[in-house]
């Protein structure tokens, strides 16, 4: 159900990239957006592992300079029947991860110095297997894709606005109304925004799933989230592109309620309790 709730969104967003290339340039217009998607996702497929992982300064380590680490990365991708991914550490002490990379033979696994720290090994366990399902379910690409598609509307939805004003819209060459057009400007990006977050937040889910069954107990997973919630509120992360939070294991953003109501990440509450009921099954 998440897989078919993934790819309808993905859809809609692709709708939504379709309908600016249409409003500012008609037909062609639209097949040069759907271009501009292909491209986009072509650079993201590629690029988008190595720029994050340069945006962040992590470095990559061995087993000699993180033997703990590194030991529970290899057994839990030896449990799983999976390549080993390579690993990364980043020097700051907010306990944080993500993992990135386009398919499961080309991918990394990076963590926060801080979380070294925070966590025991089972709960590191949790962690690790919770990043390890990301990439097994390819995750990690299907949000970045979501994410590019999404600033491209954003960015469209401003060409449009700019063509509305020194030479009309489309909408208007065809008779259609301007008003509408105006409205789709102003909240199409906001949809956009919208759906991206959707689809960030039900891979999570996917992923506390598949990583508590990889490690072996769900209360591993749930007792680090516990701990990597208190954290982050108290010593948020400074983030190099808010568009990059979401590939985190907990939300690296600082925020009252509303940023809590568009985050990319569930509510740590509620994937707590999914993951305690789990115990027993």
């Amino acid at each position: 159900m998440n897989y078919f709730k993934t790819a309808v969104l993905l859809a809609v967003l692709t709708v939504l990239l379709v309908f600016f290339g249409e409003l500012i340039g008609g037909k062609q217009g639209a097949i040069t957006a759907l271009i501009l998607a292909g491209v986009m996702n072509f650079g993201t497929y590629w690029f988008s592992d190595k720029i994050v992982l340069m945006m962040y300064g992590a470095k990559p380590v061995d087993e000699k300079e993180a033997p703990e680490l590194f030991g529970v990365v290899r057994d839990l991708t030896m449990k799983a029947g999976m390549p080993m991914p390579k690993v990364y550490m980043m020097a700051t002490e907010t306990p944080n991860a993500f993992a990135t990379g386009r398919n499961p033979s080309h991918a990394a696994v990076a963590v926060t110095t801080g979380i070294m720290k925070l966590l025991n090994r089972e709960e590191l366990t949790g962690v690790i297997g919770h990043e390890l399902s990301h990439i097994r379910n390819r995750d990690i690409l299907i949000s970045t894709i979501a994410a590019t598609i999404a600033g491209a509307i954003s960015y469209m939805s401003h060409l449009a606005y700019f063509a509305s004003l020194f030479g009309g819209s489309r909408d208007d060459d065809r008779g259609g109304n301007p008003l509408v057009a105006i409205l789709m400007m102003v909240f199409a990006p906001i949809a956009a925004m919208i759906i991206q977050m959707a689809i960030s937040r039900s891979r999570e889910y996917g992923a506390d799933t598949g990583g508590a069954t990889l490690a072996g107990n769900p209360l591993y997973l749930a007792n680090a989230l516990r701990k990597l919630e208190y954290y982050n509120k108290r010593m948020p992360m400074h983030v190099g592109n808010e568009a990059t939070a979401h590939m985190f294991i907990v939300n690296p953003l600082s925020g009252g309620n509303l940023l809590r109501l568009f985050s990319t990440h569930p509510p740590i509450e509620e994937r707590i309790r999914r993951l305690e009921g789990m115990v027993g099954r």
